[in-house]
């Protein structure tokens, strides 16, 4: 990995060079390639680490821990989204990016971030553990919670080493840190059969974090600031990243949200373990897109020449196909993937796999187009098209679950997506970023792909409008 170095002139010598030709920089175009593989590779050895943790915590733990475990990780992902003042993406753009005095204003602001969402959770611990009925939670919330004030200490390294796709150590960190997490809670949950085996689980692998982010990676010491022009470019982006991240907030776990209140905790806990299997493709491509497509976007706009368009086409072509085709591959095989993997008391799992799958097709297609607002520093315009799509997917999830149940609810998210289509339109058009010719082909795809899969398992999918 390349050494940041301190002095500014070394600095702009690191920064790759903004040139005409687009994607003609090797450099990039290597970076790209090789943070590609890692962010394949590391999310792959990821989601290996957290099968296994899955598969032998299913029987150690009963279902319920996973419920519980599973409303915990909503209220803080909640919480974080209320406290989000975008230092990875501020990082990510801004041309100070690689400047010691802007990164020590964002550390002193992650740091401050940790703390506040760890007296957030303590704040609300009581309210959501009455909301939901469950007692536990008020004593779980303020455990985790503490979590965030130790990762608010990483080191911001993390963030500028994305900035550049250097992303080799990067990766090594998060899986020694997963890992040493996940020994943790195998060691704790066969000791004592307890859901905080899990929560203290958690706590290991942000300690293993905080130790390798610091001693790993290079880069100029953190240390607390305060520059007045990073303060005012840090706060004036992150604002509007505030608001964006309460809408993903909804876009991602109001699922959760909403069925931990319509579902037994058991079944949560059960749609939890669906949810896991069915959501890896998205969640990769989701991983990827935010590692690759910003750096892209920001050195090589699609607008501004053919030859950026079409390499962007390339890239989203692949993007989009490989999401689809593993989706469709969880769709076809998610029942006989849960009978083959887990007890069985876990069963209904396999066609909640099966949904959740073509549910999550429709957002494949415009995956690759979200960020580029972020791309080119317009926070406000991210938000503007973020907003109305997290409420759409959130009234029409609620309306399904009340109605139909669970496939409701998945149902609900799906056409979420598809109504709120022409607004990823219009913010791609905007970065001259959309290609109707990908669209329409993935969407008539996706549509044979889904309903296939469906018509296959029917049997078992509508089995599920029966349950809560």
């Amino acid at each position: 990995m390349t050494t940041i170095p301190d002095d500014p002139g070394a600095r702009a010598r690191f920064r790759p060079a903004r040139r005409a030709a687009p994607l003609a920089d090797p450099g990039l175009v290597g970076r790209v390639l090789r943070g590609s593989a890692f962010v394949i590779l590391g999310y792959g050895a990821s989601q290996a680490i957290r099968l296994a943790s899955n598969l032998i915590l299913t029987r150690l733990l009963f279902p319920e821990a996973f419920g519980l475990m599973a409303l915990v990780t909503v209220a803080m992902i909640g919480l974080g989204a209320f406290s989000d003042v975008g230092v990875g993406p501020a990082i990510a753009h801004s041309r100070r990016g690689d400047d010691p005095a802007f990164l020590h204003a964002a550390y002193t602001l992650q740091v401050g971030r940790g703390f506040a969402l760890w007296i957030g959770a303590c704040l609300v611990a009581w309210p959501v553990a009455a909301f939901y009925g469950e007692p536990a939670l008020a004593r779980l919330l303020p455990a985790v919670g503490f979590c965030s004030v130790i990762t608010g200490f990483n080191s911001v390294a993390v963030e500028t080493a994305h900035r550049h796709l250097l992303l080799g150590r990067v990766t090594l960190i998060e899986l020694a840190s997963q890992a040493a997490g996940t020994i943790a809670m195998v060691i704790l949950a066969f000791a004592t059969r307890s859901i905080w085996a899990l929560v203290l689980g958690g706590a290991a692998a942000s300690a293993a974090k905080l130790a390798l982010s610091h001693l790993c990676l290079p880069g100029p010491p953190n240390r607390l600031g305060w520059e007045p022009a990073a303060r005012r470019e840090l706060v004036r982006f992150g604002r509007w990243i505030f608001l964006s991240t309460l809408c993903g907030f909804l876009l991602s776990q109001g699922d959760k949200l909403i069925l931990g209140k319509y579902l037994p905790l058991e079944l949560l806990g059960i749609y939890n373990i669906g949810f896991f299997l069915a959501s890896f493709p998205l969640l990769l491509g989701k991983a990827l897109t935010e590692r690759m497509v910003i750096p892209l976007y920001r050195e090589h706009p699609p607008a501004r020449s053919a030859r950026n368009f079409a390499r962007l086409r390339r890239m989203r072509a692949i993007l989009t196909g490989g999401i689809l085709a593993l989706l469709a591959l969880m769709a076809f095989s998610g029942v006989w993937l849960v009978d083959l993997l887990y007890d069985a008391r876990f069963a209904t799992a396999g066609p909640i796999v099966v949904l959740i799958a073509v549910a999550q097709m429709p957002q494949a297609i415009g995956l690759t187009y979200d960020l580029a607002a972020l791309a080119a520093g317009e926070s406000r315009r991210f938000f503007l098209q973020m907003a109305p799509r997290a409420l759409a997917q959130a009234a029409l999830l609620l309306l399904g679950a009340a109605s139909f149940g669970l496939p409701g609810a998945l149902g609900g998210q799906a056409l979420a997506a598809v109504l709120t289509y022409p607004l990823i339109v219009r913010l791609a058009r905007r970065y001259g970023a959309w290609d109707a010719a990908h669209d329409a082909g993935f969407a008539a795809l996706g549509l044979l792909l889904g309903g296939l899969a469906l018509w296959a398992r029917w049997p078992e999918v509508a089995g599920l409008a029966s349950l809560g």
